[in-house]
């Protein structure tokens, strides 16, 4: 790592909280000095998703190699052959910049990421107003089949029951409060 290293901020949350939303209203705010750390995954492109934008789409054989050359600060298999991860060379890009790295990642990823760099990290869960509302929510999305919903709401009870681990948690109930929380929790955090 470089010796110019800034703040990690992590947002996790079961699919469908909100996470993604309100890491893309934190990009915004300039004075926080933020830049999004691009993950890799195994996983299929969504429609209108980007490569290198969204994330780095590798097939799963390319990200087992990866992991072989202990190219990844964090990594997980969330579902068979479906990995998700984050590369050491994004956090040592973005720090390069002079910035801070906002990550809208897993909730087993957000931990370990707090766990190697516990000081310098602000880990922060989203916790969507309840389970039938994230059922809806994911639903709405028109996105995954039912049964990749059922497989990601099953997932999600697990997930909510280690909000605890983590150094904030915010409630979503109002998807514009909620931002606004963001903002001071992240702007709080990066000027102590």
């Amino acid at each position: 790592m470089t010796t110019q290293q800034g703040k990690l901020i992590v947002f996790s949350a079961p699919s469908g909280s909100g996470k993604t939303t309100i890491v893309k209203h934190l990009l915004t705010q300039p004075q926080l000095h933020l830049d999004f750390s691009i993950s890799a995954t195994s996983r299929y492109m969504r429609n209108g998703e980007i490569n290198g934008k969204d994330y780095y789409f590798i097939s799963a054989e390319e990200f087992q190699k990866k992991i072989a050359e202990n190219a990844f600060l964090e990594y997980e298999e969330v579902y068979k052959d479906n990995y998700y991860g984050t590369l050491k060379t994004e956090i040592e890009r973005i720090w390069e910049e002079g910035k801070h790295v906002i990550f809208d990642i897993d909730v087993v990823g957000g931990l370990n990421i707090k766990s190697q760099y516990p000081e310098q990290t602000l880990a922060v869960f989203v916790s969507p107003p309840s389970v039938e509302e994230l059922e809806r929510r994911l639903k709405c999305r028109q996105t995954e089949s039912d049964e990749k919903i059922a497989m990601r709401l099953e997932k999600a009870e697990r997930e909510i029951s280690r909000a605890p681990e983590f150094d904030v948690i915010l409630e979503n109930h109002d998807l514009e409060t909620a931002k606004r929380e963001a903002c001071l929790l992240v702007s709080n955090f990066l000027n102590n």
